[in-house]
């Protein structure tokens, strides 16, 4: 045998694949995630965690109505508020008590909305919620959720956050850094916004904070360009940014070397996940390419930005393996001084806007064998109070804000199906029974994850940093669940 043929002979399959580092193999081998080329690989407080027990759900679409849903106007039927509307409210209800706009001693202010009772378990559900109403067998519906914040940028924040104050890791940050997300061309951690404005507590509510900014929310739009400045500007071809990019990397990289800051290596995975996307999100933003029933039945319009179109593109979004959606929806803040913000008028508009597009996001995830594993919520930050918001000369009605009892809706995910949990008083101002607290209705959501929720944690300035925070006292609420 030749020394030729002998050559040939020991050239096994792992030495080619090995040595080419051009060829097919290595190209099939990057595909799969394969650290080829001596890139250093992301640092241990970037790469996500893994679930810590089996996962009821696997993605979670989050509907939050910003500036807080009137819960005595759609879910908390109370006779007794009607019975006694217009008349002064009990001492006990405002002394040592704090509002947020409320003056002197107001009267109580039963709903001008009619209620009745739908499903099996027979739930309260008011006129303003009809398809909804029809879904009750498949929600859990939690009554006696409370907060012990009262305004709207500290609450949002509590509830998304686990902190009233800035600089915290938001919910979805949190999936992200224990799960990651199922595609790789799409982030883990996508947010919707319709409505006049963003939340009050601005874009903190889907930030990273101390998480390693590879885990905070992507914005997306469903009209015009879904992610700004995401696309190559005039005159720059796929090609030419390819190694644009490529140079950035190697500079960062050496970045990296010299300094050790893991932000560096994070800064290069947020380059390429905006590469990538480029192919992939304007295809999966593209609610054209549904058929004509299903965008009928969402009242969505292609082209335009709403939240029926929100609640489409959550659905197409989870299919391709984003982790956390979640949809925020300003203009529920019902405080009554002008049509715009009162419960004759926007309230019935708002939850015009709303309720057929959540039914039919519920309808569709079932349909498509979604709905076991995605949890949907919705509901606000806080509740309203059930005393009138008087404004002088004006013939509108109004609630100031109240955090001691407020409504969640819940489906999908491993809940209990047809389940309403909770009771307030006679007039829906103190929980009488089945107190949650914004904690529990956290850790129970990344329970629902497969995350401990006590467990998953990131260690900032000497503390076990949690959602939950680093007391460590929340509770899975296991009553809820099926």
């Amino acid at each position: 045998m030749t020394p030729l043929e002998i050559q040939l002979r020991d050239r096994t399959r792992r030495h080619f694949l090995r040595d080419c580092r051009i060829g097919l193999g290595s190209m099939a081998m990057a595909s799969l995630g394969g650290n080829l080329f001596g890139k250093p690989s992301l640092p241990e407080s970037a790469k996500t965690r893994g679930p810590h027990r089996p996962p009821r759900a696997r993605h979670v679409i989050y509907l939050h109505m910003a500036g807080s849903p009137s819960q005595l106007d759609l879910f908390d039927h109370k006779p007794e508020l009607i019975k006694h509307n217009g008349e002064k409210c009990p001492k006990e209800y405002i002394e040592g008590q704090q509002f947020a706009f409320i003056k002197g001693h107001p009267v109580l202010l039963g709903s001008p909305h009619k209620f009745a009772q739908h499903g099996q378990g027979g739930a309260w559900v008011s006129e303003l919620m009809p398809h909804l109403a029809g879904k009750v067998d498949e929600l859990t519906i939690v009554k006696s959720l409370y907060t012990d914040q009262f305004n709207h940028a500290p609450a949002q924040l509590y509830l998304h956050t686990g902190s009233p104050r800035l600089g915290s890791a938001s919910l979805g940050s949190w999936c992200s850094y224990g799960l990651g997300s199922e595609n790789e061309n799409l982030p883990g951690f996508v947010v919707l916004v319709s409505g006049i404005k963003g939340p009050s507590a601005g874009k903190s509510v889907w930030g990273s904070g101390f998480l390693p900014g590879r885990h905070q929310g992507v914005q997306c739009r469903s009209k015009g360009e879904p992610v700004l400045f995401v696309n190559n500007p005039d005159g720059i071809t796929r090609e030419r940014q390819r190694r644009s990019l490529d140079a950035l990397r190697d500079l960062n990289e050496l970045q990296h070397q010299s300094i050790g800051d893991p932000e560096t290596l994070t800064r290069i995975e947020q380059y390429e996940l905006a590469y990538r996307m480029q192919i992939s999100v304007p295809e999966v933003m593209d609610i054209s390419r549904e058929s004509q029933k299903t965008i009928e039945t969402y009242g969505a319009a292609p082209g335009e930005a709403s939240f029926a179109n929100n609640c489409l593109l959550a659905r197409r979004l989870v299919e391709q393996g984003v982790r956390f959606v979640q949809l925020y929806d300003w203009g529920w803040d019902s405080h009554g001084g002008h049509k715009k913000e009162d419960l004759l008028h926007q309230l019935p508009k708002k939850c015009g806007q709303v309720d057929r597009p959540v039914a039919a996001l519920l309808n569709d995830l079932k349909q498509r064998g979604l709905l076991d594993e995605t949890l949907v919520i919705w509901g606000g930050e806080f509740g309203r109070t059930c005393m009138r918001q008087a404004h002088k000369g004006k013939d509108l009605l109004g609630r100031d804000h109240h955090p001691h009892a407020f409504t969640m809706l819940m489906a999908g995910g491993g809940m209990k199906e047809g389940l309403v949990h909770g009771e307030t008083d006679q007039f829906g101002y103190f929980i009488k029974e089945g107190k949650i607290p914004v904690q529990d209705l956290q850790a129970t959501i990344l329970h629902q994850l497969g995350l401990d929720p006590l467990k998953l944690s990131h260690r900032v300035q000497g503390l076990d940093q949690r959602l939950v925070g680093p007391a460590g006292d929340a509770v899975v609420r296991g009553e809820l669940l099926a």
